[in-house]
């Protein structure tokens, strides 16, 4: 038996207290910056397992490091965040949680994005990991990062001395679960998800009464005009052969109907693969909304604010044939190319910091049935709830097993073999 398929045979004595591990977090989700439960869970379970722990990196980051002997270091990472998210899956475990967001409303909260997946897979690995110390050898270190939502727990990982806790390692890696059957495994060579920028754009008119708009600028049509102008930027701007998105995501203005009010906030959200599609986009942004303030001689410029900035995931194509060709050995046919994605991550803010390669995948979360009928019907869009959603609760099972052998399997792709 190899290494691998021995370290994996274990899995069957994880399996029960994984699955009650992953309810448990599943019912207490906490958002960004406010892990502190989560974190504390996994620092309790790392120690179990005899691995070094360092908390609170970032305010509420984990890292557990397990030195056995001579050999590359792996980082492994999973995120740990919840959403200000009803959840509406009516499990028996569902999340009944409530939070404090930023504004300091309280709203309610559930991990439908799958990071309790993430977390649950992760402790799984390290656990199997620590049991077969004797069929491998160098450096395991096991991130848990917060505040992956908000775009800022990896660097904030890294401000806070991430690189003097932990022994540099030979590559990142990391995972993501899908909207896609379970029991799958896919990987991608290069631009995997896209770079992310939200950028609030306030707008200035001048005050009136509805009645007598001569009198005023108003506001609410200027940002209407906005709104359809930029929907030339991707569709004449872009090139046919780039990718890019770009969503007014919120207007606000006003508070009563024969109100003309003094300025308008729009939210909007671009999406792009390349730093010079993102550098065009954002500049045609600025642009298109300055000519129509212009255009409707606003008395005051317009004011621009970027916030919650992702970077590209671009992963880098020797470490991500090494990692697919593993998945390949242990998956079989399971083992699929991934689609480019136009969800967005931080986590390669960690190992663009460390200097060094990294790969992401996915993992499906999708019981497999339901999927191929909902594929067979062409409703794949209408029937499987995507991540973010408030239906979007992963199968437990063969998800945990999967997410927790592909960390294992990528993992000892790089790990000194022994025995």
């Amino acid at each position: 038996m190899s290494s691998t398929a021995e370290i994996l045979a274990g899995y069957g004595t994880i399996r029960d207290d994984q699955e009650a591990c992953y309810r448990d977090l599943h019912q207490h989700p906490e958002l960004s910056h406010q892990e502190h439960r989560t974190a504390a869970t996994v620092a309790g379970r790392l120690r179990k397992l005899g691995y070094q722990v360092h908390e609170g990196i970032g305010g509420t980051g984990v890292v557990g490091v397990l030195g056995n002997g001579d050999g590359p270091a792996v980082l492994l990472r999973a995120d740990m965040d919840a959403l200000p998210v009803r959840e509406a899956t009516g499990l028996p475990y569902a999340s009944t949680a409530t939070g404090t967001d930023g504004d300091g409303d309280e709203v309610p909260v559930a991990h439908a994005c799958g990071h309790d997946v993430h977390v649950a897979c992760l402790l799984g690995a390290a656990a199997l990991l620590a049991g077969g110390k004797g069929r491998w050898g160098g450096t395991v270190v096991a991130l848990f990062q917060p505040a992956e939502e908000t775009g800022d727990g990896a660097q904030g990982m890294v401000d806070d001395g991430l690189a003097d806790l932990v022994p540099t390692p030979d590559v990142a890696l990391a995972q993501h679960v899908l909207p896609t059957p379970a029991g799958r495994v896919g990987t991608r060579a290069g631009p995997t998800l896209s770079a992310a920028d939200s950028m609030r754009v306030t707008v200035y008119g001048r005050g009136g009464h509805g009645s007598m708009p001569h009198a005023a600028v108003d506001p609410v049509v200027l940002a209407a005009m906005i709104v359809v102008r930029l929907q030339t930027v991707v569709a004449r701007e872009t090139p046919p052969t780039e990718t890019a998105v770009l969503t007014v995501g919120s207007i606000q203005a006003g508070t009563k109907s024969n109100v003309i009010p003094d300025h308008a906030v729009l939210r909007l959200n671009v999406r792009t693969y390349s730093e010079a599609t993102r550098t065009t986009v954002l500049d045609a942004v600025r642009r298109v909304v300055t000519a129509e303030c212009q255009a409707s001689n606003a008395p005051r410029d317009p004011v621009f604010e970027i916030y919650d900035r992702f970077p590209v995931t671009d992963n880098d194509a020797e470490t991500t044939e090494r990692v697919a060709e593993a998945f390949t050995a242990s998956f079989g046919d399971r083992a699929r190319p991934l689609a480019q994605q136009t969800a967005s991550e931080d986590f390669s803010d960690i190992p663009a910091a460390l200097g060094v390669p990294y790969t992401y995948w996915g993992i499906g979360g999708i019981e497999a049935d339901a999927y191929r009928r909902a594929a067979e019907a062409g409703r794949v869009a209408q029937d499987i709830p995507t991540n973010h959603s408030a239906d979007f609760a992963p199968v437990i099972q063969p998800t945990l097993a999967t997410g927790t052998r592909a960390l294992v399997v990528a993992a000892l792709a790089w790990l000194a073999e022994r025995g």
